[in-house]
Order: structure tokens, then C-alpha cells, then sequence
């Protein structure tokens, strides 16, 4: 949104977990889908900036529910990182940043057919943020991803490897609260187009995974090493969004009742 050549929906924020309004009664968090998810294959990428995977056109996954209207497609999955533990996350939760944050970048295909579009229109893209710390251990799906075989295909920028068989339930905690508002793509033309849906449990991958993401290069091989960390966009303000969810900062057990506070994940092997 722009008032008087000022733009005022722009991403990425820090999110005061205070403020956060939630109605409702106490119930059960958000879940990891009850059913598996088919099994996704794509192209890993090292664009430069992050760490993209760009799914295959089929199988197909979607997000519906919670603060969402329609239902929205999954388009890429970004990962972002940091030079050093606990920096590296584009949002902060009460001005507290996390090693790396993983972003599931979606578009609404209901009103809208294919990313391109839906990101110069209103209601077009949902992304769904999760937050990664540097522990003992590491969160099954992000070890498919950063295992040494795996990560030393995509060194240097434009490096490509093709992965197949992802389980990407096994990305979602077992259960999960979250916060949302409206906001803009954190990279350019950084559209104000973007529901952003933030899940407060965060996911964990090891020290030696996160040194091998931090030796990945943003230049090509004839270029001087330059580490693909600290590419995320400056925290931007806030300017009297509204930040909605399902949890009670108050009470982080309870979690809200009814359709509006629940996400659903789901996937179909050929389409819609």
C-alpha cells in the first residue's frame, strides 16, 4: 500500500508477540497434515542471494486456511542464513532474530494463473515463514537438504542439482501456533501483495550443516569467494499493521477454535 508515494506494507518486520490480537477459545495448535503429502522433486539453487528449491509443476501443494480466503499453490522455498548464530532471519520475534528462516513462497491460483500475475494483485501470494536455530540436531527435511552431498552441488551462484523424493511434511513441527500480517516480497519489485503466515516453533539444523550453508559463495567460481550469508532485506517498520494469530502470548498453550485459526496443507499428484 502507498499513501503520498510512501510505501507502507513492506516486509521484513519484528513482530512484538504482545500485540498480537487473538479472539476465541483455547484449543488444540495447528498440526502437521494428518495424511502424507506426495513426495515433491525439484531443482536446488543457488541464486546468488539464497538458497532456492523450486518444485517440479506436479505434484501439486497447496496452503489453505487460517487468515487465507482462497487457496494458494506452492511456488519455490527460500533459505536465508546468517554470518553468525542467532542473525540471519529477515523477521525478529520481539526484536530477537534466529540463525536462518525458511520461506514457502505461495500464489493464489484460484484467482490467479501462475505466480507472475498474482504477485502484481491483491490477495495474490501467501508466504509461510519458519525460523531456524543451530542445535545437536537438525529437522529431518532441511537434512535432506544440507546433507554434504547434497550442498556442495550448488557452491557458486547458478549451481543447480535435482532432488527428488521430499517428504515436506517432515519440514512442520509436530504442532504450531502463528502470527500473521500483510506485507510485501522481501526481494525486488518487493510487491505489497504477500499475506505472511509466521510459525512460532522453530526448527533446528547442526552447526556443521549451517558452516556448509555459510561456504556457499554468492559469485560465480571465477570470482572471489563472497559467503552467501546476510543477504536478507533490512528490517522494515511496522507502521500500525495489525498482527493477527492463534496464539496468546499471555497463554502459549492455548491456541484459538474454528476454521480461521487453523492452516491446512495438502497436496494432489496432478492438479488443484
Amino acid at each position: 500500500m502507498t499513501v503520498g508515494g510512501q510505501a507502507w506494507w513492506l516486509t521484513p518486520v519484528t513482530l512484538a508477540l504482545w500485540e498480537a490480537k487473538v479472539g476465541g477459545t483455547p484449543e488444540v495448535r495447528s498440526s502437521r497434515p494428518l495424511l502424507p503429502l506426495p513426495q515433491l522433486r525439484g531443482t536446488l539453487y543457488n541464486t546468488g542471494r539464497h538458497v532456492s528449491f523450486l518444485p517440479a509443476p506436479r505434484p501439486v501443494v497447496n496452503v489453505s486456511g487460517g487468515p487465507l480466503l482462497y487457496s494458494h499453490r506452492l511456488s519455490e522455498l527460500r533459505l536465508l542464513f546468517g554470518a553468525r548464530d542467532g542473525a540471519g532471519s529477515e523477521h525478529q520475534i520481539n526484536h530477537q532474530g534466529f540463525s536462518a528462516e525458511v520461506q514457502l513462497i505461495h500464489f493464489n491460483q484460484e484467482l490467479y494463473g501462475n505466480f507472475s500475475a498474482a504477485s502484481r494483485s491483491p490477495n495474490g501470494l501467501a508466504i509461510l515463514s519458519l525460523f531456524v536455530n543451530v542445535a545437536g540436531s537438525s529437522n529431518p527435511f532441511l537434512s535432506r537438504l544440507l546433507n554434504r552431498d547434497t550442498i556442495t552441488r550448488i557452491s557458486y551462484k547458478n549451481d543447480a542439482y535435482f532432488l527428488q523424493d521430499l517428504s515436506l511434511e517432515l519440514l512442520f513441527p509436530e504442532s504450531f501456533g502463528f502470527i500473521t500480517y500483510q506485507g510485501s516480497l522481501s526481494t525486488p519489485p518487493c510487491s505489497e501483495t504477500v499475506t505472511w503466515i509466521l510459525i512460532d516453533r522453530a526448527l533446528n539444523i547442526t552447526s556443521l550443516q549451517m558452516h556448509s550453508l555459510r561456504l556457499l559463495s554468492q559469485n560465480p567460481p571465477s570470482q572471489i569467494f563472497q559467503s552467501l550469508s546476510g543477504n536478507g532485506r533490512p528490517l522494515q517498520p511496522l507502521a500500525h499493521r495489525a498482527l493477527r494469530g492463534n496464539r496468546d502470548p499471555r497463554h502459549p498453550e492455548r491456541r484459538c477454535r474454528g476454521p480461521n485459526y487453523r492452516l491446512h496443507v495438502d497436496g494432489a499428484p496432478h492438479g488443484r
